[in-house]
């Protein structure tokens, strides 16, 4: 509704009120509505920034993030990296008894990353500080995306294909003939990439009122889940997550995994048009990876096919001679 989200929206103060609740459950309900709340409210301040009042998005998304920033308590949230200059990550090379202690503090010093800085308290969404926000409410779905509903992750990923607002041809480049998409498996049990996309209702379903102008930005699509958004990279760091957990964590949704082969092309074909150096690399592993991991599964399943033919139980058998013992005298 072109209602909803503002200060009288009683969806979005059930949602306030909810997550104020000490119960983890009903908070976990009130995080399954980030992508959908996300969207809506990003798409109406970019496509419509000045007519109407988003209030009611807006206290959703800004408690979440003022509770992050207390359980955070004005610290970073810093990653272990691993030092790539060694042949393995479990190689520890041993330095010299006299410089032992400085080469293991600046070794330690190496392998700590900032995934996040600070956070600073925000009493309102400010324009400046929009993107931040956002963020951090996608960082918290991060954290609890296991316990998340399969429809909230298809959601997620549908959002970002709209999100990402790359129609063209480059976010197939680095698919081949061998491992494309556009078989998953060799008997035809699930059929073609599209037709499959089109089953789950994302195929093309973002950009199909638009265009491409020849930058691969879509436009002349009004609905919220094409609505191309800027995409710095405190939004860009957090998509890139939750795609990679769709694409590789164990799951039994391989509908989260199709939505999620779209999303992530998408947004490297935008990364590409806007030379972001961080998401084009990430986006590109990410890629490579989902081919490598359905080139597994596809030589997998037809490796099943091949056992179960030859333990087929109506393939007739020869059959075996009795066993002679000898015993000597």
């Amino acid at each position: 509704m072109p209602s909803s989200g503002s200060g009288e929206d009683h969806l979005c103060q059930w949602l306030y009120e909810t997550f104020q609740s000490s119960d983890p459950d009903l908070k976990l309900i009130v995080l399954s509505f980030i992508p959908l709340i996300s969207s809506l409210y990003l798409s109406r301040v970019i496509s419509s920034p000045y007519s109407s009042s988003l209030a009611g998005f807006e206290s959703v998304i800004l408690t979440i993030y003022q509770s992050e920033t207390r359980l955070r308590g004005g610290k970073p949230l810093l990653i272990s990296i691993p030092d790539l200059s060694q042949p393995s990550l479990y190689h520890t090379p041993r330095p010299g008894s006299r410089n032992r202690r400085q080469a293991v503090a600046q070794e330690r010093q190496a392998k700590v990353g900032v995934l996040s800085p600070p956070l600073e308290p925000q009493m309102a969404v400010k324009s400046t500080k929009r993107a931040c926000i956002v963020a951090v409410g996608w960082v918290v779905f991060i954290g609890k995306i296991s316990a998340m509903p399969v429809r909230s992750k298809i959601d997620f990923c549908e959002f970002v294909v709209g999100w990402a607002g790359q129609d063209c041809c480059c976010r197939y480049e680095l698919d081949d003939d061998e491992s494309s998409l556009s078989n998953f498996n060799e008997d035809g049990e699930i059929g073609s990439f599209s037709e499959e996309m089109g089953r789950l209702g994302i195929n093309e379903r973002s950009n199909s009122n638009g265009s491409c102008n020849g930058n691969g930005n879509v436009r002349g699509s009004g609905d919220f889940r094409s609505c191309r958004i800027p995409l710095p990279w405190e939004l860009m760091q957090p998509v890139l997550r939750i795609l990679g957990h769709c694409l590789l964590a164990p799951m039994k949704a391989q509908e989260v995994r199709d939505a999620a082969s779209v999303a992530i092309r998408s947004v490297y074909a935008r990364a590409s048009h806007e030379l972001m150096p961080q998401a084009i690399l990430a986006s590109r592993s990410l890629i490579q990876l989902d081919k490598s991991t359905r080139k597994a599964a596809r030589d997998a399943s037809g490796m099943a096919v091949i056992g179960g033919m030859a333990s087929n139980p109506t393939t007739p058998s020869k059959p075996k001679k009795p066993e002679v013992l000898l015993v000597s005298k």
